[in-house]
């Protein structure tokens, strides 16, 4: 492969002009150096940006308008700012590094966006800026390249971002494998400033997943939001005079947490993300890379891991950062815009990790054997191997007093016993880190305590060590887990990113069992938004293949499920006597497998079927059968929507008081386990109970309360709501 060429781009600001110069950095030191000169206008450039960054402000919308416009406002860019003989030299540059130097004036351009008819200059280069300041800093100490790096990842620092956790763990997880050359340390919530400033100048690489403020009235107070204030740009400075700061900060964040809540760019995003940038700068850092607004979790998460990626394999840091650029116009399109979010203001040849490191330790450690006998010690590793392997993939441990403790904790989740199933589960991962099952089992303990923060985190983990043991068929199963959390949550495009993931994995190993159960989620999903034809078709094509394989426990489950939730299909439509015979299907297997838990969303569907009908004692029977076993097995989170249709049951049968009591239950877990989505319906549920009981002023403090949570969580809701509350307000 020949080596990327380099360039260098020189642009120094005049009143009226721009004079620029194109040469490689081997003729940098030449007595002569030709320069061009370029008249513009400054007003124009600005305006220009202007519409760049309200084209990135859209681009949530997806128009393919969208990019065509961001094309053709680059491209009036390339030919206002740029002389004619540094156009006609980049246009012939192909796979090369460009270096942009230029006055801090002219940081405000977006460079990277420039369109030479084309390509976009941070698609077709690697580039990175260098800029030149009047400011006078003092003289740094710049860190020394080592062989042994150390990096840090600071990961949700406030602990309210949950994929920033996520960001952290994979990018922890990628070094890892190459643990010879760098050792990696990462610290998630309650980091402070003092252990920021204690701590940075000992790592090479710092990486930060979380948010960034700017104070508009002094911008020394801005920079990384940690839990007990701003990590600033003050501090940064202060730093600088010490001991050498890292080599590299990716600084994965945006100015979103406290002015912009939005998270669409100002006028002046490129300023605010210069004056972090500067002050790491300043202070020693030589290479910055950061981003400059807030985009899709999933996009963010995805570039950083294919950036170090490119990194710990030899590529320059500018050569990674514009091949993770075009993964993301693979991956989500060109016109999803999230190509467009990163800077790097330093030298995009730069190497860290060398090639020729790992290939001299490699060597390094090659022994050569007498030919006599190399066969037999061959098949000897090769069966040892296999043995290992067919261990590590077929056993969740190697370890019988882990495997022991595990078989409790099962038996504890099964009696309900959540807290002990904690304990056990703790236990088991200090005696084996890597017994993925522990962590599932721990995840779905802690949903039923309610306790999301924690749930979603050992779902993260089971995700993680799953994928790091490439065992996919637990992959597959931990996304459909964390599909069905979001939407639980209320989080739909989450939810259906998780679903679609785990699908398509299956389907990729021939999973039929995790196909089945992500069609039937996706089912579900497809029920919730009324769309009652696509959902029939997933549930039949799930029910299909658990119908042929029927034989096995699992799938006979799964069938199960598959005949419940057509149940539920057929109750929001109003057909209820269908609905109850697949319930009744959906009963006669549970009770044949002598499974107990799902048994309580059967007997309070059933028991609304009997609601429907006006059967309120039948009703009332079947409910008082889940919510027992739901309290058996201290489920939390289902006993909030337990009390709340039992609440509307008794509301129906006019019995206020037990009505009122039962929604006043609800009220007091929804809040204890924060599920937004049951507190909702619980203060709608006391708004139209102290409607009906004539009490006008307390229904509307309910009914308003319902509507501030649904006007964020469900726009229909919020509606009917509100139509409620103008009822009130103006009786017939």
């Amino acid at each position: 492969m020949l080596e990327e060429k380099t360039y260098v781009l020189e642009i120094t600001r005049q009143p009226d002009l721009l004079k620029m110069s194109l040469f490689e950095p081997k003729d940098a030191a030449s007595t002569l150096k030709q320069y061009s000169q370029h008249r513009v206008d400054f007003r124009e450039i600005e305006k220009l940006a202007q519409e760049i960054t309200i084209s990135l402000n859209k681009s949530a919308s997806q128009e393919p308008a969208l990019v065509r416009n961001l094309q053709k406002t680059g491209q009036a860019l390339w030919d206002h700012i740029l002389s004619r003989p540094v156009k006609e030299k980049l246009k012939l540059a192909q796979g090369a590094r460009l270096i942009l130097t230029i006055d801090e004036e002219l940081i405000n351009i977006p460079w990277e966006l420039l369109y030479d008819g084309v390509n976009f200059l941070c698609l077709k280069f690697s580039l990175g800026r260098l800029v030149r300041t009047k400011s006078l800093g003092a003289s740094v100490q710049y860190r020394a390249h080592t062989h042994n790096f150390k990096m840090l990842v600071l990961a949700n620092p406030t602990n309210d971002l949950k994929y920033a956790y996520q960001e952290g763990v994979n990018i922890k997880n990628q070094f890892d494998r190459r643990h010879t050359s760098i050792h990696v340390d990462f610290k998630s919530t309650s980091i402070d400033r003092i252990y920021v400033k204690k701590n940075i100048s000992d790592y090479d690489i710092i990486h930060f997943a979380g948010h960034c403020a700017y104070d508009q009235l002094d911008q020394k107070n801005s920079g990384w939001v940690l839990s007990d204030g701003n990590f600033s740009i003050q501090d940064i400075l202060s730093l600088g005079q010490g001991a050498a700061l890292p080599a590299l900060i990716f600084s994965n964040a945006c100015h979103s947490a406290q002015n912009n809540l939005s998270g669409f760019l100002e006028a002046d995003y490129q300023k605010k993300n210069y004056s972090l940038a500067q002050a790491f700068l300043f202070s020693g850092v030589r290479h910055y890379i950061g981003s400059i607004r807030k985009i899709e979790d999933s996009a963010s998460l995805a570039f950083a891991k294919d950036f170090y990626h490119h990194l710990i394999f030899g590529k320059s840091v500018g050569e990674g950062l514009r091949l993770s650029r075009v993964k993301l116009v693979k991956d989500y399109g060109i016109i999803a815009l999230h190509w467009t979010n990163y800077l790097l203001y330093g030298d995009p040849s730069f190497v860290l990790f060398k090639p020729k490191d790992k290939i001299s330790k490699q060597k390094s450690g090659i022994k050569l054997r007498p030919r006599k006998g190399w066969l037999v010690s061959f098949l000897v590793a090769a069966a040892l191997l296999g043995l290992f392997l067919y261990l590590r993939v077929f056993l969740p441990t190697l370890n019988p007093s882990a495997y022991h403790l595990f078989l409790r904790s099962q038996r504890s989740f099964a009696q309900g016993n959540n807290q002990e199933v904690i304990r056990l589960s703790r236990e088991i991962i200090k005696k084996d880190a890597n017994f993925v099952d522990s962590y599932k089992l721990l995840a779905d303990a802690y949903r039923r305590l309610g306790d999301k923060d924690n749930a979603l985190k050992y779902y993260f983990d089971y995700t993680l060590l799953a994928e790091k043991r490439r065992d996919f068929k637990r992959l597959s199963g931990a996304y459909s887990e964390i599909g069905w959390f979001y939407q639980s949550e209320g989080e739909y495009p989450k939810s259906l990113e998780f679903y679609h993931k785990a699908l398509g994995l299956a389907r990729k190993h021939k999973d039929k069992l995790n196909e089945a159960i992500a069609l039937r989620r996706l089912a579900v999903w497809h029920i919730d938004k009324e769309e009652y034809a696509l959902a029939l078709e997933l549930l039949t094509k799930s029910s299909e293949i658990n119908r042929e394989r029927k034989f096995l426990y699992e799938h006979r489950y799964n069938l199960a499920c598959d005949y419940f939730d057509i149940g539920l299909l057929f109750s929001n439509k109003d057909d209820f006597s269908t609905a109850e015979e697949f319930y009744r299907k959906s009963l006669m297997i549970f009770e044949k497998l002598k499974v107990k838990n799902e048994l309580s969303d059967y007997y309070f569907n059933l028991g609304e079927l009997y609601l429907f009908e006006k059967q309120y004692q039948k009703a009332l029977d079947y409910y008082s059968l889940g919510l027992k076993l739901d309290q058996a097995q201290g489920n939390k989170l289902s006993l909030a929507s337990d009390y709340n249709m039992l609440g509307e049951l008794y509301l129906e049968m006019e019995k206020f008081p037990e009505a009122e009591h039962a929604f006043e239950q609800a009220v007091g877990l929804a809040k204890e386990i924060r599920s937004q989505p049951e507190l909702a319906a619980a203060y709608h549920n006391l708004g139209l109970l102290y409607k009906k009981l004539g009490k006008k002023n307390k229904a509307k403090e309910y009914l308003r309360l319902a509507q501030e949570i649904y006007g964020s969580l469900d726009p229909l809701a919020y509606q009917e709501v509100k139509s409620e509350i103008l009822g009130l307000n103006n009786p017939p």
